[in-house]
């Protein structure tokens, strides 16, 4: 065992060098060979870690980044040694298929479209040429829902199982990917075109798209094959549709009925022990009470609910209220809670809210130096039954100031 921990600490102390290598300037090739001696004999799981420990340690996401293209470069000769076939990402419609599938027309669109369309722009940067590359970048920028699936349904997954590290790093170079694509579409739609940038930008994107799909089918889709369940990959499914599909419309996948049941049983049993700590159940997660009251109260803007016997059951109680309401009136009929003169409308409001014939109303109005929105909602469970009426009001004159764009922090 001592043998094992000591090997693992050599190991994290020459990935720690040639991670500090890579940052001073030295090339994927010069650090290749001890890094493929470093890993000899070990998954790609146990390299993961190694990264992990040394983000916790302190060093930057940016650091480990740096090392995504040595890992191809050495898995590029090895990486069918290290990890058996897996026949679930064969199977049409599993989450995993349909990713692979994405690849194959992502390259397939570089290979045709793109790479001769640069090609084509560097000895004639014709309106037609120049059209032909701007239509291949827009069908390209569909690989943001590839990746979009990917982060948003893929790696929360590989966090609960304790995979931190990668899901960081990739990240990281999916987003430098959609920004050389956004930049050459950007210089595409220019008058003039700026061809330099264009050149530039879109053979780089060109280049490392291909370069990610190397590292997502030899790097990170054997590590979550190792690590999700059959459930998992049920939920991955479920919730792909919602973010869409890369150049393909893919089949419905069937899952085995038998291992989604067992899964299912354990996670339910977690979750009855969860509510019986108290937690209240929802469509999407578990919430303390403590939670869920403070989560309302933090929402910057006023609610109400009035149940379906027309009676005021629930407000917040924000830092900053736009209307003055006392606990005084819970449980009182929410017709006796306006002036008369308006009594009228709040019933023609409950009216067409309960029975169907709309589903929200709207009025705003000046209070002060407030612009206030006051929308009304109808309340209907997931049968359609009807529950009763949301109020909700919010000053809406700082969101009317917005302009431009803020993308750094306040100080």
């Amino acid at each position: 065992m001592s043998e094992l921990i000591n090997n693992r600490e050599y190991r994290q102390k020459v990935l720690k060098e040639l991670i500090m290598e890579l940052h001073h300037g030295k090339s994927v090739e010069e650090v290749k060979s001890r890094f493929e001696k470093l890993i000899e004999g070990i998954s790609a799981s146990e390299i993961s870690e190694m990264e992990q420990a040394l983000i916790r340690e302190g060093m930057p996401v940016e650091e480990i980044q740096n090392l995504c293209d040595v890992h191809a470069a050495v898995f590029k000769g090895s990486i069918e040694e290290i990890h058996s076939p897996q026949k679930v990402e064969n199977i049409p419609g599993h989450p995993l298929h349909t990713l692979k599938l994405e690849n194959r027309e992502l390259e397939k669109l570089i290979r045709d479209t793109i790479l001769p369309g640069l090609e084509k722009l560097k000895g004639d940067a014709s309106t037609k040429n120049v059209q032909s590359l701007k239509k291949g970048f827009e069908t390209l920028w569909e690989i943001d829902k590839h990746y979009s699936r990917k982060e948003n349904l893929i790696f929360p997954l590989m966090e609960k199982h304790g995979i931190t590290a990668p899901p960081k790093v990739m990240w990281g170079v999916d987003d430098e990917i959609r920004e050389a694509l956004k930049e050459t579409r950007k210089a595409l739609a220019s008058d003039p075109v700026n061809l330099e940038l264009v050149l530039k930008k879109g053979e780089e994107a060109a280049n490392r798209v291909p370069e990610m799909i190397f590292k997502e089918e030899n790097i990170l889709f054997p590590m979550i094959l190792e690590s999700f369940t059959e459930e998992e990959w049920v939920q991955i499914a479920e919730a792909s549709d919602e973010i869409g599909y890369c150049l393909i419309t893919p089949e419905r996948w069937k899952p085995v009925q038998e291992k989604i049941d067992k899964e299912r049983s354990k996670e339910k049993l977690k979750g009855e022990s969860a509510l019986q700590n108290g937690a209240i159940q929802f469509d999407a997660g578990q919430l303390l009470p403590e939670e869920i009251n403070a989560i309302f109260n933090t929402l910057p803007l006023d609610i109400t609910f009035v149940n379906k016997e027309r009676a005021v059951k629930y407000f917040t109680q924000g830092k900053e209220r736009i209307f003055a309401r006392a606990k005084t009136v819970l449980g009182r009929k929410v017709e006796n809670c306006h002036p008369p003169a308006s009594v009228h409308v709040v019933e023609k409001i409950v009216e067409e809210l309960q029975s169907g014939k709309k589903d929200h109303e709207d009025f705003w109005i000046k209070l002060g130096d407030q612009f206030v929105l006051i929308r009304y909602f109808a309340v209907r469970n997931a049968a359609g039954e009807y529950l009763g009426i949301m109020e909700v009001t919010q000053n809406i004159k700082p969101i009317q100031a917005i302009s431009g764009e803020k993308r750094l922090m306040s100080e």
